[in-house]
């Protein structure tokens, strides 16, 4: 059985605004409100995937991570630069600037209003900009 993950939760005071932003930032399709009472804002990632953003009074922030191909890098990139959102090459510094990433080529952090950190990572000279994580066996393999 092939297992996907069809969408994860993002915590936040204003799910509506979170969702935006995050949708800007990567340039994915923001979806219409859905859930029973249309309190999950979604934002497509992928054919299977959607990121829905719920409101919470205390968001805890999380950690969420992509990879992308070097075109959607340097978009996403010119898209924070212009916003001014601030961006950076660790988790515990999102905001230095660099997108010199510890695993990959080129990668970065930013992080939204609620606390929720992104992080994108590419690596050129693959088709999907699929970054290696040395802590992973070679696809195909154990």
């Amino acid at each position: 059985m092939t297992v996907t993950l069809n969408h994860t939760l993002v915590p936040a005071v204003d799910h509506s605004a979170a969702a935006e932003f995050f949708a800007h930032v990567m340039g994915l399709p923001l979806l219409p409100p859905a859930g029973r009472h249309g309190h999950f804002r979604p934002v497509r990632v992928n054919d299977q995937l959607t990121l829905d953003f719920v409101a919470v009074p205390e968001p805890p922030g999380v950690h969420l991570a992509f990879d992308v191909d070097p075109d959607t890098f340097d978009a996403i990139l010119r898209r924070l630069r212009a916003a001014g959102v601030p961006f950076g090459n660790a988790p515990t510094s999102p905001d230095n600037g660099r997108t010199d990433h510890p695993l990959c080529a080129r990668g970065l952090f930013f992080a939204d209003a609620d606390h929720n950190l992104y992080e994108v990572m590419s690596r050129p000279g693959t088709p999907d900009g699929r970054a290696e994580n040395p802590l992973s066996p070679p696809a195909g393999g154990a």
